[in-house]
């Protein structure tokens, strides 16, 4: 990392070096390792140095915390953002799991998808959240009507509406979630600070949903 590096971007650097070092540890262990990933614009920086890792990528699943029901080519599409920033070089050569089937709709297509997860390396060994303002991460908004299956189901995979958001979606539930290793929280900015702070202060999830991952160890990762 060069010497005029924004904050964002040692932060980046910084994640990406941890989590490659989570990966090659446990690597040692086992064949095979999974890492989940989150989408949006926030990890942008840490996708393009974790390709850069010396990582024995063959080895390594990828799989995403959630995803909009759109195809994948669409430009709101996490696995879009994770095939062009992540999947890049030698990290190509990793297994990547998307969230998506060509059904129509997250609901008709969740069993196709839970199907699919189940043949990865889980525990997974780590996974990367993100966190809006609105204190959602994945797909585990305070205005969704599932939001209460997604946080005490059994099943890996919930199918989402929310009225905030423009299109259907579908998330890995909380307790798929928490079958990690490592939870690492990876945020930005001094609102989203602010929003973590009212988090640790209350224990409401459906008031901000990231507090189901608050009582297990989670590694924040923040830069203004």
């Amino acid at each position: 990392m060069s010497y005029d590096a924004t904050p964002r971007e040692t932060l980046a650097c910084q994640l990406a070096g941890a989590v490659a070092d989570a990966l090659r540890q446990d690597l040692v262990q086992q064949e095979r390792a999974l890492l989940v990933v989150s989408g949006g614009s926030t990890p942008v920086p840490f996708f393009r140095a974790l390709a850069a890792s010396d990582l024995p990528w063959s080895r390594i699943d990828v799989t995403l915390a959630d995803e909009r029901w759109v195809p994948e080519e669409d430009p709101d599409s996490n696995a879009r953002l994770v095939r062009e920033h992540l999947l890049q070089g030698p990290a190509a050569a990793a297994n990547f799991v998307g969230l998506t089937t060509a059904d129509p709709t997250p609901e008709q297509g969740v069993a196709e998808v839970a199907e699919r997860l189940e043949g990865l390396a889980w525990p997974a060994s780590l996974v990367i959240l993100g966190m809006g303002g609105d204190g959602h991460t994945a797909s585990l908004f305070p205005d969704s009507r599932e939001l209460d299956l997604a946080l005490s189901t059994g099943d890996p995979l919930v199918a989402v509406r929310t009225p905030s958001q423009p299109q259907a979606r579908i998330t890995l539930s909380a307790d798929r979630l928490h079958q990690a290793r490592r939870h690492l929280l990876h945020i930005t900015g001094g609102d989203k600070r602010a929003v973590l702070g009212r988090a640790l202060a209350g224990d409401d999830m459906r008031e901000l949903p990231i507090r189901a991952f608050l009582s297990c160890p989670l590694a924040v990762y923040w830069a203004p």
